[in-house]
């Protein structure tokens, strides 16, 4: 598989494969802050952890995803996020179902795991494109992909329906190729390095 799953590993944090391993602290991580309540978002709820896990394994199977643990410096599970919308043949993906424990949010855990897996996407897979999806309301998404760099391509509205009904307009965004030789120092300029 052309973005298959693998460990990347940063100063303060690394993303693993995700496995059922991961659940009890991926559980624990979604009921502190009740993360799963946001209605604009779909975090797992806690007790349904176990079969998310298997869900995001089975898309792995069929190639269209690579999920990952995200893993602090004790190497507990904060997270979740995952390459998907895989499309080797025109080497492009997104970086998406993403979501962080309550507490870890806004500590800069989020710009090294973009980091670690835009330059793998870049640097290694010699992807063209890669993209980020969020719905159109939720400002704190949107607010972290723009500062990552990524340019707003578009919204797409009517999109999908989510789980209670209400229908999502999605913000696509995206940082492509001929961009990352800038980006990739904005990003070590955030990150401190």
């Amino acid at each position: 598989m052309w973005a298959s799953p693998l460990r990347l590993s940063g100063e303060s944090v690394s993303l693993t494969p995700l496995t059922q391993d991961h659940q009890a602290d991926l559980a624990e991580a979604a009921a502190a802050g009740e993360l799963h309540q946001l209605w604009y978002t779909s975090v797992p709820h806690p007790a349904e952890m176990a079969a998310e896990i298997d869900h995001r394994q089975s898309l792995r199977a069929a190639g269209s995803m690579a999920p990952f643990a995200i893993l602090d410096h004790d190497g507990r599970a904060v997270g979740m996020t995952t390459y998907m919308n895989i499309d080797a043949t025109n080497r492009r993906l997104e970086i998406g179902s993403t979501w962080y424990r309550k507490s870890v949010q806004r500590s800069g855990i989020n710009t090294e795991c973009k980091f670690l897996m835009l330059s793998h996407a870049f640097e290694t897979l010699d992807a063209i494109a890669v993209e980020f999806r969020t719905h159109r309301l939720n400002r704190q998404s949107r607010a972290a992909i723009e500062r990552l760099g990524a340019q707003l391509d578009g919204i797409l509205r009517a999109h999908m329906i989510l789980s209670n009904g209400t229908i999502r307009d999605t913000a696509i965004y995206s940082i492509t190729a001929a961009e990352w030789p800038t980006i990739r120092p904005h990003l070590l300029h955030l990150l401190g390095r």
